[in-house]
């Protein structure tokens, strides 16, 4: 189990590799043009309203615990902080991936084929019609998953006492959810949809879990998740090749 989470864990630091390869760099404008932007929006707006959602947050303690208050404070404040960092990372990365999902399968099958030793010119390099609406399609799938499950972990945070095992649900559900988004895009260049892939992580949940860990650890990261997009793209490709053996 904790073998299959660091070898996981390790298919992300791979991506970084990946992408760094001269073969490869020019399909990484686009995705990393797209998680500079949305990432600079992203810190903007936590600089901007942190303050004010954490009060928002943060329980109000009866007279009965107003002892007890500066040390629970101590304990649940860095649970809350990081439930707001994930949140904001998490909505600007869902939508960075959305918004660059036909060049992200690009990027993908680019791996693909770099990494089998096919020639990287057999297709072309640019997202043809089919690739958006298979992007677009799985997109759509993800989209209702993390709805469903986001409704019930909001529910959770908003429970007196309960809430404060929210934070760690909400980073534990983020890292599944990056695995999810980064396989979707080599899967999908198969003719996997996103009820396939979710079945596939599924079967081998240590594994992917430990992937989703890393591309969430490379999404918290200052700067460097500027590039975690498509260094998880790589290192998701390279992990479903390897699975294949």
């Amino acid at each position: 189990m904790i073998f299959n989470i660091f070898k996981g864990f390790g298919y992300s630091i791979k991506g970084l590799k990946i992408i760094s390869q001269a073969k490869i760099r020019r399909f990484v404008i686009v995705p990393l043009s797209i998680n500079i932007v949305l990432f600079s929006m992203a810190i903007f707006i936590l600089f901007s309203m942190f303050d004010q959602w954490m009060q928002s947050l943060l329980p109000d303690f009866p007279s009965w615990l107003s002892w007890l208050e500066d040390w629970i404070m101590w304990l649940i404040w860095p649970l809350f902080a990081s439930m707001i960092l994930f949140v904001v990372f998490y909505s600007f990365t869902f939508a960075a991936n959305l918004i660059a999902a036909p060049f992200n399968s690009l990027l993908a099958e680019k791996v693909e084929f770099m990494l089998k030793g096919k020639p990287l010119e057999q297709t072309p390099s640019y997202p043809v019609p089919s690739m958006i609406k298979q992007s677009l399609t799985s997109e759509a799938g993800k989209l209702f998953y993390l709805l469903k499950w986001s409704v019930v972990l909001l529910l959770i945070s908003f429970i007196p006492v309960i809430n404060i095992i929210a934070p760690p649900l909400w980073i534990i559900f983020g890292a599944w959810m990056l695995a999810l988004e980064y396989l979707d895009y080599p899967m999908s260049n198969h003719g996997y949809y996103f009820k396939d892939i979710n079945k596939q992580a599924a079967s081998q949940k240590t594994l992917f879990f430990g992937f989703g860990c890393g591309a969430f650890l490379l999404t918290s990261i200052p700067i460097i998740n500027f590039i975690a997009m498509p260094a998880a793209v790589a290192g998701a490709t390279a992990l479903c090749i390897n699975q294949e053996k």
